[in-house]
């Protein structure tokens, strides 16, 4: 139960101006409120009700929600209420809520702001197919989309995605473990030639044949995430190297199959690979034996 408000902003002292004299849309919300975080939103706004109105009105604007501002938790009574008026959302960020954030609770939000941009969903496991349904649909403007560690992620919902999202250029399918080839090739054939970011970490059931069909349709792809991916092997790195001119990073830690010689193209081209050259990793391991770094010519 919220406690009781006061009337208006407080007593006016003769000759002061109080911050609610200042103008709301000039300064208070450009200047003031946007520098407070959410948090002290949520206490502000039970002040008074000249309050509670104009953090209604900053809320109503808001282009940003990151729910980690909120706190480590944050009640879902909370973030209805701190989401209700807003329509013209371009970020949005509900990892905080993920132990109950329902398709219930984020439908309505979606449907809400269709000029949305980046979404993060890390985390959310209680969602379904029907969530990511109305955020294909209802936000085609979709660039940025995290679904790390969303279960409930199958073929069949990232299907909805690749059909209904041209703009996408960034996805995090981390952990997503129903995925397999068919569905990571159906992504890459239909939004491949956009994407430029694309994790696929901890997906044992991902192996070389979508590698080879991404690298294949994404000649922009920069960042690349296969760690864990115990089925891909040499051949996908061949390929990655082959037709991905634009590749800057790939992470590969715990790929056992992919040897030195399909990562020596890409690391002659600068690329960033998170797995050292063997004859490092031998020296690394020396140093740490023997308490000093041996002297080794290199150019023998």
């Amino acid at each position: 139960m919220e406690p009781p408000m006061e009337p208006s902003g407080g007593e006016q002292v003769p000759g002061a101006v109080r911050l609610l004299d200042l103008p709301w849309e000039d300064v208070l919300l450009p200047y003031i409120l946007s520098r407070v975080p959410l948090r002290q939103l949520l206490r502000l706004q039970r002040v008074s009700r000249a309050f509670r109105a104009l953090v209604q009105l900053h809320l109503a604007g808001l282009r940003r929600f990151d729910a980690a501002q909120v706190g480590p938790q944050i009640p879902r009574a909370a973030l209805a209420w701190l989401l209700r008026d807003a329509e013209g959302l371009q970020e949005l960020a509900l990892a905080p809520c993920h132990e109950w954030l329902s398709d219930e609770d984020l439908v309505p939000v979606l449907a809400r702001n269709p000029q949305l941009r980046t979404v993060s969903l890390a985390g959310c496991g209680q969602l379904s197919r029907r969530a990511l349904g109305a955020l294909a649909e209802g936000c085609p403007r979709l660039q940025r989309l995290s679904l790390a560690h969303c279960d409930w992620v199958d073929g069949l919902a990232l299907r909805g995605l690749a059909d209904r999202c041209p703009a996408l250029g960034e996805l995090d399918l981390t952990a997503c473990r129903q995925l397999k080839d068919e569905a990571i090739v159906y992504l890459v054939q239909r939004r491949g030639a956009g994407l430029r970011s694309l994790s696929l970490a901890v997906n044992a059931n991902v192996g070389d044949a979508a590698v080879q069909e991404l690298a294949r349709n994404c000649p922009e792809l920069e960042h690349l995430d296969l760690t864990g991916c115990l089925r891909v092997g040499s051949d996908g790195v061949r390929t990655l190297a082959e037709y991905c001119p634009a590749l800057r990073s790939l992470r590969v830690r715990h790929c056992h199959h992919v040897a030195e010689p399909s990562l020596s193209r890409l690391r002659k081209r600068g690329v960033d690979i998170d797995v050292e050259p063997p004859l490092h990793q031998a020296l690394v391991l020396l140093q740490d034996m023997a308490g000093f770094a041996p002297f080794v010519n290199l150019q023998v």
